[in-house]
Order: structure tokens, then sequence, then C-alpha cells
């Protein structure tokens, strides 16, 4: 067991919140929104709004259940049985892996800009890529500890970029680029659940502090404040950025853009400066792979300590990690980010990354409805208090249907076909639990 001074505090809990969430894809997301106009805005306030509903769940559920390691999977497993957690767990894990595997792709790309070879060699970009992943997978056999402050670190180099040029870009913003409104050819209410839904991916992440619940200091205080302040500064750091880019670049140029950070550097500091930028790109996917890499060991741990996954996944090394999970995820990521560079089949996984995000929106409600559950098994719940719960409760319910509306009915399909098909894992794992 590791000893109190090497757990995980405030801030390095806080940064695994930041750091999951602000991976390389928000440096892409004013591009994606500026096909939409100035309503993009709204959906930035819709999907905050649902993040915040969402960190409250998880933040009340860290003080129910304060050292609950595996998250979404606890969660779910306390209050709706050995079934419903499992399935979140294995919905969860496989997002996780094809997550990774993204991120891998992005820190390539973001390094392109220095090693140009990069972006021309296939051979080369999976080289590297696999180089990254077990590095990191090395830095996370030291213990969560180390861990943790490379997450530290890596968090404040990366927000650096986007909030200096949010902030400048202030002063660049021309209104007129935001009319009209709605440039999407669709309804307002579409628009707005469209943009919604797009922007709500940037919050993916808002759980990771519950994960590794057993090893934060004070677990129940500590993981509730780093889930919502997280929450809070991911919140002011995608709408400040946003605001400055889509009002300094028009929308016609900004859509077509695959640099926008970039771009907006150049107008404020001239070129060169979108070489730093690229380094906060860089920086940020490097961070993002090492949190959730941390993350990729902590479930399967969890679950086979509730017997429904080999009991070899329980063994931890001398710095008190569980391995072999972070082990065999790294083999299904490198395997993953391998094929992204594979002719034809970059489609296929841009549709899975589509596909696992619908099944990370699955635990969500999961653990909405546990969270349901075990406060109204608590005899000690005040009136108040339990009403307060039911309409939290049914506000981020309602909230996650609605981001699963947006994904569209194919990816919705997919997502849960693929926690689905976990169910011979299940039966099998029961089966044999239950002989011994």
């Amino acid at each position: 067991m590791q000893k109190a001074n090497k757990q995980l505090g405030l801030w390095t809990s806080t940064s695994l919140v930041v750091g999951n969430m602000i991976g390389a894809g928000v440096f892409m997301m004013p591009a994606t929104l500026a096909g939409f106009g100035g309503i993009s805005l709204v959906g930035w306030v819709c999907s905050s709004i649902g993040a915040f509903l969402l960190s409250k769940v998880f933040a009340h559920l860290s003080h129910l259940l304060p050292a609950a390691n595996g998250g979404p999977y606890a969660y779910s497993q306390k209050g709706l049985g050995d079934f419903g957690g499992f399935l979140v767990a294995w919905g969860y894990l496989f997002s996780v892996w094809t997550t990774n595997a993204a991120i891998t792709v992005s820190f390539i790309s973001a390094l392109s800009t220095f090693i140009p070879a990069l972006a021309t060699n296939s051979v080369l970009a999976i080289v590297t890529g696999l180089a990254t992943i077990w590095f990191l997978t090395w830095i996370n056999s030291l213990g969560i500890f180390t861990s943790g402050v490379v997450q530290l670190i890596t968090t404040i180099l990366k927000i650096v970029p986007i909030i200096l040029i949010g902030l400048a870009g202030l002063f660049y913003i021309h209104w007129e680029n935001f009319l009209p409104f709605n440039t999407s050819g669709t309804s307002t209410i579409a628009a707005i659940t469209a943009t919604t839904t797009l922007t709500f991916f940037a919050f993916l992440g808002i759980e990771c502090a519950t994960i590794p619940s057993g090893s934060v200091a004070n677990s129940a205080a500590t993981v509730a404040k780093a889930t919502t302040l997280g929450t809070l500064i991911a919140t002011v750091v995608y709408i400040l950025s946003t605001v400055s880019i889509m009002g300094m670049i028009p929308a016609a140029q900004l859509k077509n853009s695959v640099t926008p950070f970039a771009d907006a550097a150049i107008l404020i500091w001239g070129h060169g400066a979108e070489y730093w930028v690229s380094a906060g790109v860089a920086i940020a996917a490097f961070g993002a792979l090492n949190g959730w890499i941390l993350i990729q060991g902590q479930l399967p741990f969890a679950i086979a300590k509730d017997k429904l996954f080999p009991s070899i996944f329980m063994r931890l090394n001398s710095k008190g990690v569980p391995m072999l999970g972070v082990v065999i995820s790294s083999v299904f990521v490198s395997v993953l980010m391998s094929i992204n560079y594979t002719k034809g089949l970059v489609e296929q996984f841009k549709f899975l990354m589509l596909m696992t995000t619908s099944a990370l929106i699955i635990p969500y409600i999961f653990c909405t409805a546990s969270y349901f559950i075990l406060q109204i098994r608590l005899p000690f719940t005040s009136n108040k208090f339990l009403a307060t719960a039911i309409l939290l409760a049914s506000l981020t319910f309602v909230f996650c249907l609605w981001v699963m509306i947006g994904l569209g009915q194919e990816a919705v399909f997919w997502g849960f076909f693929l926690i689905l098909s976990s169910l011979p894992i299940y039966v099998f794992a029961v089966w044999k639990r239950d002989k011994v």
C-alpha cells in the first residue's frame, strides 16, 4: 500500500480531470464549430451546464463511496449490481483504448510541425507513436504519484497557450464574425443540439478523478473538489478561446483551417508563433495520453477485485500499480493507433471513435441512475436533500439523453452493441465465480 504522502492531492487530482478533458481535440474545436456560426456559443453554454450537472453527480457519488476504485464502474456496481457495473466497465474501457489511439495520432500530427517527415512517412509515424505509448506506460509503472506529477506539469503547460490566445484575442475580435448567428442551414433547435453534442465531447473525462479514488488523499473531499474545480477550469478555457478565435477569424476562413489556434497566434504575434502553439498541442496530447494510460490500469483492477475479471489483474508491482491492465491496454492502443495509419481504414477508425463516444455516454446515464438509487437507500436522507437529489438526477439524465439524440441513431446503436457484446464474458465470469 502506498504511503499517504505518495497519494494524489487536490491539484494532481484536478490536473487529472483537466488534463484528460483538454486533449489535442480542443485545438480543432473552433474550426469544427465555424460552420454553425455564433449559435455554437449557445452549444458551449448548454454542454457546460450538462458537464456541471455530471460533475455534481460524481462529486456526490465520491462522498457516498469515497474509496471506490474504478469510478463509473464502482458507482454503477453499487447501485445497479454486478451486471450494470460490468456493462459500464466494458464500454468505458474500450472507449479509453480508442481514445488513447486517437490522442497518440494527434500527438504525432502536432510533432510534424517540427519533424515534417512524420506527416509523410507512415513507418516513422507509427514508430514514434509506439515509442510514446510505451514511454508513458513505463512512466505509469513508477507509481500513481509520479503519473500525477507528470499530469500536473503537462496540464499547466498545455493551458498556458490556450489562455494566452483567449485573453489576447479579445482585443482583436470583430463582432461581425459572429453573424449571421445561425449559418448551419438547420433550425435553431437542431443547430443547438448539434453544437451541444460536439462541444460535450470536450468534457469527456469529468469522472477521471473518481477512478483512482483509493489512491487519493482524503478522497471523499478531494475527489469532489477536483471534479468540480476541473470542470470549471475547462469551461473557462474552452469558452474563452472559442469566443476569441471565432471573433478574430471569419467563419469562411476558419472552417477550412486545420490549425485555428496557430492561425490566431500569427494574427496576434506574427509568424513564428505557430511553433509554440504546435508545441502546446503536442503537450496537450502528451498529457492527456498520460492521464488516460493511468486510468486504463485502474478499471481492470477494480473489476478483478469483484471477481468479474481474472484475478491476475489485481497483482500490483512494487510501486502499487496494477501493471497487467496497463500493459494489455497499451497493446490494444498500439494496434488501434497503427491501424489509423493503414491506408483505407482511416474512415472506419473515425467511425469507431464516434461509436465509442456514444458508449461513454451510457456510463454517465448508469452513474446518474445509481446516484439516485443510493440516495433513496440512505435512511437518514432528509426530504429536502432527497428532492435536490431527484432534481439533479433528472436534469442530468435528460441532458445525457439529449446528447445521445445528437450523436445519431447509428452511433448510438453501435455503442449499445459494443457494450452488450461483453455479455458472454460476464456470464462466464459469474459462472466461474459462483463455481469457486
